[in-house]
């Protein structure tokens, strides 16, 4: 860590007025999400879907109550997470070092849970969407997005590559993520590109794909650790 990284990780991460200014966008379109839920339930059937198979049709079903006003609460939640963990993190002061991937990660991911809820209830009410494609194509766009933003993590217990090897050491760490950074980027668009192939097909490889996304930065960082550690 050079003197200019260290003097900023000497701030302690807070969630205060000055942390919340760049989310008030953010804020609001959850507030929007949680209000059209309210307004669209009385529209909807009793009972609609909630699961769809790898084929692309409804599986499952339940009560509206869970697609209009379950997914904004589970956003709500989940950006809430993303705010607040960090001050149990106990490397909470690392947070300074990379606030804006903190912020980035919790916009991806609350915009990709209100583009989620607002595409189930239009299936809800009658509209034709390919559901499973539009969560396949989504988790597509996370990857790669996400990839884009890996180098610039740093080392805490909530997100990126969290395993024995690279909480033990920083060098592990940052020679992990920027390995993952750039194979997420090239797998995000592969996934892209699988997401539009036919099942089942087309879900076998966008599996595979993500599955060698999980599995190739642990195993590289264990490798690092072990090098480092024959040193």
């Amino acid at each position: 860590m050079n003197k200019t990284e260290k003097t900023i990780s000497e701030r302690d991460y807070r969630v205060d007025s000055a942390a919340l200014r760049g989310d008030w966008p953010l804020l609001l379109l959850l507030a929007a999400d949680i209000a059209y839920g309210f307004i669209m339930w009385p529209s909807m059937p009793e009972v609609v879907p909630t699961h769809w198979g790898i084929s692309g049709q409804a599986d499952g079903y339940g009560p509206a109550w869970i697609i209009a006003l379950g997914l904004p609460a589970m956003s709500l939640a989940t950006y809430a997470l993303l705010l607040f963990l960090p001050l149990i993190d106990p490397r909470r002061r690392n947070y300074a070092l990379f606030g804006g991937t903190v912020r980035f990660v919790r916009w991806l991911v609350a915009l990709f849970l209100i583009g989620l809820h607002f595409v189930l209830v239009r299936v809800a009410l009658g509209d034709d969407m390919d559901v499973a494609f539009v969560i396949r194509l989504g988790i597509a766009l996370l990857f790669t997005l996400l990839g884009n933003q890996m180098g610039r993590m740093r080392q805490n217990f909530f997100i990126g590559i969290r395993v024995p090897w690279t909480l033990s050491s920083e060098e592990v760490w940052n020679r992990t993520h920027r390995l993952a950074g750039r194979i997420w980027v090239a797998g995000g668009l592969a996934m892209i590109a699988a997401a539009f192939l036919p099942p089942p097909i087309g879900v076998m490889v966008f599996v595979a794909i993500a599955v060698v996304l999980a599995v190739v930065p642990i195993v590289y960082s264990w490798w690092i650790y072990r090098d480092i550690g024959a040193r």
